[in-house]
């Protein structure tokens, strides 16, 4: 197989596979990578689930790189989450991935420096949770250290274009726009597992239909932070009804919904949003998780000025 020539029309291939999944998964798994992409007729890898940096036979440039979020031993995923990721969300144009081994010329390493010199687009398969990944794309390969055993990337401002970025301020824009994407994903993740894919309102059991609501909004610098007491996993119905202040929560986690609610009768879906009315929320397991009362507070004088 001549894979010179074949090498761009498989890596479209694999993009567009990528992108297919991102429209319908928040965050990929082993469920969804492993079937890999089909190219004329035959099934190729995304990725090698014993390792980060893999370039299928059938290519001649590296396609994809992978940084696995491990889980720490006697403590939860999410309390590391922070400094896992802390390169990304304190980087300014680009990040570090390191090598495979301590050998720089070992195949893989070398993949990663014909992808620097050659300037190929690859996904990035970034951990955000154990076994969860968000794929980014294009990722460059953008500086290759034999000497310090590492690489660096940087992100395609267009996500659509195979371009990499041309200048320092498409670099700062790319990565700034892959900084919001992971803060909504291991925010969405962390929330979701302590409530242990419930909804805090009705119970919902359903993990993809929830959305990790902000207490207090990410856009408030001093209180909108992405941690899990400034969040609550709420189904879309429910989150609608809580951002439109239509339902509160006060700081002894008792909901309260509004007389523009209870004064209607209209359906059991509104019956039911009027029945929650008086109850508390289903809390998580561990009391370090539970939402923050101040934040509550504030949230809640909020919901009274408005009801």
């Amino acid at each position: 197989m001549d894979t010179s020539n074949l090498d761009t029309p498989m890596r479209m291939a694999a993009f567009d596979r990528v992108r297919g999944l991102n429209e319908v998964h928040d965050h990929l798994t082993a469920t969804e990578l492993q079937p890999g992409f089909l190219f004329r007729g035959e099934r190729i890898p995304l990725v090698n689930p014993q390792r980060g940096i893999f370039k299928p036979h059938q290519m001649r440039f590296l396609l994809s790189i992978k940084t696995v979020f491990p889980k720490p031993g006697g403590k939860v995923w999410y309390d590391d989450q922070r400094d896992i990721q802390r390169q990304i969300f304190y980087g300014d144009e680009a990040i570090d991935y390191a090598f495979m081994g301590k050998n720089p010329d070992a195949a893989d390493n070398r993949w990663l420096k014909e992808a620097y010199e050659n300037q190929i687009p690859v996904v990035y398969f970034l951990g955000i949770a154990p076994g969860r990944y968000q794929a980014l794309l294009p990722t460059f390969i953008s500086g290759w250290d034999g000497q310090a055993l590492k690489a660096r990337i940087t992100f395609g401002p267009n996500p659509e274009k195979l371009a990499p970025p041309s200048d320092s301020a498409e670099r700062r824009y790319a990565l700034r726009t892959v900084k919001q994407r992971l803060h909504q994903a291991t925010f969405r993740e962390a929330v979701i597992s302590a409530y242990d894919g419930r909804c805090a309102f009705s119970g919902l059991p359903e993990p993809l239909l929830l959305d990790a609501a902000h207490i207090i909004a990410d856009k408030d610098e001093r209180l909108g932070h992405p941690v899990v007491t400034n969040g609550i996993p709420l189904s879309k119905i429910h989150h609608a009804a809580f951002d439109a202040h239509l339902i509160g929560i006060d700081p002894d986690f008792r909901l309260h919904v509004s007389d523009r609610l209870l004064g209607q009768n209209d359906g059991p879906m509104l019956e039911a949003l009027k029945q929650l009315n008086g109850r508390n929320i289903r809390l998580p397991g561990r009391a370090k998780d539970h939402p923050d009362r101040d934040r509550l507070a504030m949230r809640f004088e909020r919901y009274k000025s408005v009801a």
